[in-house]
């Protein structure tokens, strides 16, 4: 899949090459609108701080009664997840691969932030202030 705002494969490897841009992607990835738009009508502000992911925590889980919301809301999450430990941690990073981004940490080490959404929007385990916590002290 080539997708021209979040840069081009290189040719050998196959692997995502960023563009010049990464605050763009960023910003991109930080959109989150449906998740945007719960929380909204949830009353939660989403500053991308850790503050508000705890808030998303408490928020009654009305959508995991629609089965096409659900998996929307999950990527959601998870780039809103991603979002913050971007702009919270340092050194953090997203990292576009083949199978979707991840954030990446100064250490190497690597978190698949949709995949921990998609958890979090099904069952709300683990929580994603829970998640944060960890990345934050490693």
């Amino acid at each position: 899949m080539n997708i021209p705002f979040l840069g081009h494969r290189h040719p050998k490897t196959g692997e995502a090459v960023l563009p010049a841009d990464p605050e763009g992607v960023a910003d991109l990835l930080s959109e989150c609108e449906l998740l945007r738009s719960q929380a909204a009508e949830a009353g939660v502000r989403l500053d991308d701080s850790p503050a508000s992911l705890e808030a998303l925590d408490q928020m009654v889980p009305r959508w995991r009664d629609d089965e096409e919301i659900l998996p929307w809301l999950g990527n959601d999450a998870g780039f809103y997840l991603g979002t913050v430990i971007v702009r919270t941690v340092p050194g953090a990073a997203w990292d576009i691969r083949p199978g979707g981004p991840v954030v990446r940490l100064a250490s190497g080490r690597e978190f698949d932030v949709v995949a921990s959404g998609l958890e979090w929007a099904a069952s709300g385990v683990p929580e994603l202030s829970q998640l944060y916590a960890e990345v934050a002290e490693s």
